[in-house]
């Protein structure tokens, strides 16, 4: 797939998470554990696009972005590669961690620390969409600048 058509999965997703976190943060806002099914479903589709955004960014961006050879982009897509880490394995560990009973029973300390995950995904959308994205943005357009590759023999010898 071009760059450029991962690039706008890889934005619709994040939007897809950012509003996946107010549905799930419009559901904190009650007193007490209320429409687990409903909470249960929107974690659920959460999870599911998180694990999917960074397992492509991982598998696809990142290796194109480091290919180029060019050294700001390769450092900056290390910098965000060992601060990401492990963020997958995290997020289902957290997730795995508050299960319906366990919710039901923490409330409180269940809200506070899904604002707190819910905040510090926040930040790393911000950031790629402010410094990684674009660059890889700029990658795509100077790739379609020099237009499609040559694979053809006989428009080589035409």
């Amino acid at each position: 797939m071009p760059l450029s058509r991962e690039m706008e999965r890889l934005r619709a997703e994040h939007a897809a998470l950012i509003a996946l976190a107010r549905i799930v943060t419009e559901l904190l806002q009650a007193p007490g554990p209320a429409r687990l099914a409903e909470l249960a479903s929107a974690r659920a589709r959460l999870r599911e696009t998180l694990v999917r955004h960074l397992k492509c960014e991982d598998w696809i961006l990142y290796p194109r972005l480091r290919a180029t050879g060019d050294a700001d982009l390769m450092h900056i897509t290390c910098e965000f590669e060992l601060e990401m880490g492990d963020l997958a394995a995290e997020y289902v560990a957290y997730d795995d961690k508050w299960t319906a009973g366990r919710v039901a029973a923490k409330w409180t300390e269940f809200c506070r620390e899904t604002i707190e995950v819910f905040g510090l995904l926040a930040t790393r959308v911000e950031r790629e969409e402010r410094e990684l994205y674009p660059l890889a943005d700029k990658l795509y357009a100077a790739a379609s600048a020099l237009g499609p590759p040559i694979t053809d023999a006989a428009t080589i010898s035409s």
